[in-house]
């Protein structure tokens, strides 16, 4: 049995290390092909170092406006009750079921120089001109803090049910005020449910392509001066430019980590949030207006899409909305072989890498939490690290060593192949299953293994029969978490893909280029559907999960 572990061990770690270690690792080589002749360059370039300043400002600005949004809805929701409350706690989180470009079209239609509420504004003033330029950071932290508040909004809502109120009301009977009380005793343990937040936005502020590739205007930042430093062939730059990127992100999650740990922050007691009524009679009326308004804001985007894929191509100019609607969109999808391909694409390819990543992150949770076999923790830090590599990081270094033929160096031909983006799925996606594995799996009781094979169970009996139920709720939301994110994948892609596996994500791109408004969002709506479906397929599996463990009880 030992040597069954060690082996499994064995054979999970070279998958790792061959799948995301060793790209990274050619990337870090890659930077010094040229000595230090391409790290002086990056040092050299006035591009190269707005894009570096650019990044880290829109970084930490979409923290700090995602904060600011997240942190008060959260305690708006989770402590006060009003009515709507349920209604808007359910919409809140609904830009979550948005992919990253898809939320990005939605806010282009909305608040773009042509935008609905651009249009909208300018006609209702008399204006000759747009009144605004969706355009330059101030845009982009825009957009992220759209997308990126419900990061901080599940997380504080979480924390704060896990609250124990008992704590503010001792400290009021002290004589603390609210203030006092939000400063002392609440801030402080929510602390790691704001930190992870922070680290969960910043991470994706800091890889994100779609926001400043279409509301940049002209503003670099490293995630697309990798790219261009790679069409234009300048690929040791590109490695440069990788390097400080991925180097920037350990930093924060370093950074953001030790804050954490400046301190514990532990509750006596189980948990017992109160909810609170509205107090003041004018608030109490005033609230379910101003919730149905922010439902509205918050559910904008979905309808703005879905309004536009509708709309004829090449019709929509000037107008505040598109003048004239029609089915053909979604009837060219369903029948054109050329636009019916990127939908097969993206399926495909989302299903073969959801699937590696089951299989590979559930031995590997069952490895690291389940059994002593040597290399364990090296594991449990491999299945993290692509969380805390860009996305863009990720694509560049699969695509400096997979790049040819090289049995002797491990090495295999995938770039301008269709698997290269399976595997670039795979590895981003490592860390969504892996952890929601270990998570279901780490509230297991280990002597139940032990009992299974002490009444003659094999091992491979007592995976399927007491390890596999054990996990089966982390690997479906792990699972859901995956496909999800593969289906609508933008940033690897754009770096990988070729015209042959072009993704839905890259087919989006490509009508809005030619000015196909109506079929760009058709292909979002179709997107956005794809993502429901998984979800609401892996809410039945949850089920399932549930009503079995009742049977079994």
């Amino acid at each position: 049995m030992r040597r069954g572990t060690t082996a499994l061990s064995l054979a999970l770690l070279a998958v790792l290390l061959w799948s995301v270690v060793y790209p990274n690792v050619s990337v870090i080589v890659g930077t010094f092909s040229h000595g230090l002749a391409d790290w002086r360059a990056f040092a050299e370039s006035p591009a190269d170092r707005e894009a570096l300043w650019s990044t880290l400002v829109i970084s930490v600005g979409s923290v700090i406006a995602s904060l600011a949004i997240g942190v008060p809805l959260a305690f708006l929701l989770t402590r006060m009750e009003f009515r709507g409350r349920r209604v808007l706690s359910a919409v809140a989180t609904l830009p979550a079921a948005l992919p990253p470009l898809v939320g990005v079209l939605a806010f282009l239609f909305l608040y773009g120089e042509s935008g609905v509420i651009t249009r909208g504004v300018q006609y209702a003033l008399g204006m000759e001109h747009a009144p605004w330029t969706l355009t330059g950071l101030w845009a982009i932290i825009f957009v992220h803090a759209y997308t990126m508040y419900v990061y901080v909004f599940l997380f504080v809502s979480a924390g704060l049910e896990r609250y124990d109120s008992s704590l503010d009301e001792a400290a009021a009977g002290l004589g603390a005020g609210r203030a006092l009380r939000l400063r002392r005793i609440t801030l402080p343990l929510l602390t790691p449910s704001l930190v992870g937040a922070s680290l969960l936005v910043f991470m994706s502020a800091l890889g994100s392509f779609s926001a400043p590739y279409i509301f940049g205007g002209g503003q670099r930042v490293l995630a697309t001066q990798i790219l261009n430093s790679k069409l234009n062939g300048e690929m040791g730059l590109a490695y440069v430019e990788t390097a400080v990127l991925a180097i920037t992100a350990v930093i924060a999650l370093l950074v953001l980590r030790a804050i954490e740990r400046r301190r514990e922050y532990a509750m006596a007691g189980k948990g017992r949030i109160s909810r609170v009524a509205i107090a003041n009679p004018v608030w109490r009326r005033v609230a379910p207006a101003l919730a149905a308004l922010l439902v509205i804001v918050l559910i904008l985007p979905h309808l703005m899409v879905v309004l536009v894929s509708f709309a004829r191509d090449g019709a929509w100019t000037t107008q505040v909305l598109p003048p004239e609607y029609t089915l053909d969109n979604f009837r060219r999808l369903a029948t054109d072989p050329a636009l019916w391909t990127p939908i097969k694409n993206s399926v495909l390819m989302a299903v073969i890498a959801t699937a590696a990543n089951v299989v590979i992150c559930f031995f590997a949770a069952y490895v690291i939490v389940l059994t002593k076999a040597p290399g364990r923790k090296l594991m449990q830090l491999l299945v993290v690290l692509p969380w805390a590599i860009p996305a863009t990081a990720i694509a560049l270094g699969l695509a400096a060593t997979f790049d040819r033929n090289d049995p002797a160096t491990a090495r295999v031909l995938l770039v301008g192949t269709f698997w290269i983006l399976p595997l670039a799925y795979f590895v981003r996606n490592i860390p969504l299953v892996a952890n929601a594995v270990e998570g279901s799996l780490r509230q297991m009781d280990p002597t139940l293994e032990d009992a299974a094979r002490g009444l003659g169970a094999n091992w491979w009996m007592t995976l399927r029969k007491v390890v596999l139920p054990a996990a089966r709720p982390g690997l479906v939301a792990g699972t859901m978490l995956a496909a999800v994110a593969a289906v609508g994948e933008f940033v690897a892609s754009v770096v990988l893909f070729t015209h042959n596996n072009r993704p839905i994500s890259m087919e989006i791109l490509s009508q809005l280029r030619d000015l196909s408004f109506g079929t760009a969002a058709a292909y979002s709506v179709l997107l956005i559907v794809l993502v429901l479906l998984i979800t609401l397929g892996a809410k039945l599996a949850e089920g399932s999960v549930v009503d079995a463990e009742r049977s079994a009880r």
